[in-house]
């Protein structure tokens, strides 16, 4: 019996050891249900922070973190201008969980939903914690390696842009700084050392609307900063990016005050001047244009065009008159073709009787500037001179004796029609070879002597008057006069029987008429005479 029941004891207990067993096989093996993946990943933990008295008194793992990697030395000044960045009016909560012990305040667009939650429980102490709604009971896996490349791309961006020697800040549609890199920070640290706190000083001022690229100063005491402000949208706020123009600024300054000293220059100038850009619009002109030309100066500040101008001075009879129209059309359309090719000169004889001269030159990037000169009184005198010199030229034909003028170094000036009648026109070139002419004619007699040392010496060392034979071989008596200059006239007047040469003023004796001397080398002559 004892061992009836023992067998029955022995087969009951491994039926329930290997129920057991299935039952723990089942428990371990089987598949998990849908919602163990969740519950098993690890909660996030919450960005949270406890103040009393405005000093830190708790935070988490994440907020510490946070308060770490933010510029600055008081935890509650860095957290709070953090917040300033991504929340409209952040301090407004303090307020209001002051009087309702708890508030909470959504961030602007693109921070995800972000919430920041405040709960004041008296006494100074105050608990601040940044939700996110997304990550609000989920796990947050992040690979190792990922994450070392985003920090060390984030560090090298915020390098980069700190170190930018340009001024980089966002700002909202109400003009409100958002961010500002370190250059930003740093000027309005230096101007406005009292205004650091978020929302920080708009040190350029810029419409709301401005578009493009504009111009803006920045004033100090004692200097102004220029900038060229660049303008980039970034969602509902946008960048600006100051780059500094100071070094533009002085070159245009430059550039301005030397076109107002050359506009002051021309405004003195007599000539008229008129400069037309590549389109052959008028940009520039000076007063002396007005008055040389009568145009309106209503007419020449609307900037016409070339043709415009010339058409104008046509009506005011101020070009010169071709019989038709196109034909001065086409002289003009020359005189603007030969002043963008080079240098073009022409001479304008105006209906008037005055005489323009008009210069054209071509100038950088297609432009071509004209003179207008008014030399009718540099007409007038030239044709006065050279009426001056037909006169004198004409007095000197009317002289029956032969004259003829040289230079100091020996060259012909001139000679009247007896001078080119008795020894050939243009005999020689020069004093030198009219000499060789002379003794051809007179051989080395003394007369011929005397004339060369009078013609090579200055006045008083040789006789200045005396006898040669002439072409002809005719007795002729020449007198070398002294001129102004070094130049000398030199004359020759045909000798008449029993009558002496022309007395010369200060002039030694000239010798008798047919003296031996003179007229032994002329033919049927001897050297006494007859």
């Amino acid at each position: 019996m004892t061992d009836g029941y023992t067998v029955t004891a022995a087969i009951f207990a491994g039926v329930v050891s290997v129920l057991l067993g299935l039952a723990l096989a089942h428990r371990l093996f089987r598949a998990p249900l849908p919602g163990s993946a969740l519950a098993a990943r690890p909660m996030a933990e919450p960005v949270a922070l406890l103040f009393r008295d405005r000093r830190l008194v708790d935070a988490t793992a994440p907020a510490r973190s946070l308060l770490e990697a933010l510029p600055g030395d008081d935890d509650w000044a860095r957290l709070w201008n953090w917040l300033a960045q991504r929340f409209e009016a952040p301090q407004s909560l303090l307020e209001l969980a002051a009087v309702e012990g708890a508030a909470s305040l959504r961030a602007g667009p693109g921070l995800s939903g972000l919430r920041l939650d405040i709960e004041d429980a008296g006494h100074g102490l105050l608990r601040v914690q940044l939700v996110d709604p997304s990550l609000e009971q989920a796990g947050i896996v992040v690979n190792a390696h990922a994450l070392a490349a985003m920090e060390d791309e984030l560090a090298v961006l915020r390098e980069s842009v700190d170190r930018a020697p340009v001024l980089i800040w966002r700002e909202d549609r109400d003009g409100r700084v958002t961010w500002a890199n370190a250059a930003y920070l740093q000027e309005a640290e230096a101007r406005h050392p009292d205004q650091t706190s978020w929302p920080l000083p708009r040190l350029i001022a810029l419409p709301t609307d401005a578009e493009g690229t504009p111009r803006a100063e920045l004033r100090s005491d004692d200097r102004v900063r220029w900038f060229d402000c660049h303008l980039q949208p970034a969602g509902d706020q946008r960048a600006v990016f100051a780059v500094p123009a100071d070094d533009a600024v002085r070159a245009e300054r430059s550039l301005r005050d030397f076109v107002q000293t050359l506009t002051k220059t021309f405004a003195d100038l007599p000539i008229g001047l008129a400069i037309f850009d590549r389109d052959r619009r008028l940009q520039l002109f000076n007063p002396a244009l007005i008055d040389l030309t009568r145009l309106n100066i209503g007419f020449l500040a609307a900037r016409p065009t070339l043709f415009a101008l010339l058409d104008g001075l046509r009506e005011l009879r101020m070009v010169p008159e071709p019989k038709d129209y196109n034909g001065w059309r086409n002289s003009m359309a020359s005189l603007e073709a030969g002043a963008a090719s080079g240098l073009h000169v022409e001479t304008w004889n105006l209906p008037g009787g005055q005489t323009y001269r008009v210069t054209g030159r071509p100038h950088p990037d297609g432009a071509i500037a004209f003179l207008f000169e008014d030399i009718s009184s540099e007409i007038a005198l030239t044709r006065r001179f050279r009426a001056e010199l037909s006169l004198g030229a004409e007095i000197l034909d009317g002289i029956d004796a032969a004259v003829a003028i040289f230079d100091g170094e020996g060259r012909v000036l001139g000679a009247n029609r007896a001078f080119d009648d008795s020894w050939g026109p243009e005999a020689a070139q020069s004093l030198r070879g009219y000499l060789e002419l002379w003794r051809s004619t007179a051989a080395d007699s003394p007369g011929f002597q005397n004339l060369r040392r009078a013609l090579a010496a200055d006045r008083g060392d040789a006789p200045l008057q005396g006898a040669i034979a002439g072409p002809d071989q005719g007795l002729l008596w020449w007198r070398v006069r002294p001129l102004s200059g070094g130049r000398r006239m030199v004359s020759f007047t045909a000798a008449i029987a029993g009558v002496g040469a022309p007395a010369a003023a200060g002039a030694e004796p000239s010798p008798q008429p047919r003296t031996d001397s003179d007229t032994a080398h002329l033919p049927g002559k001897t050297a006494t005479g007859g």
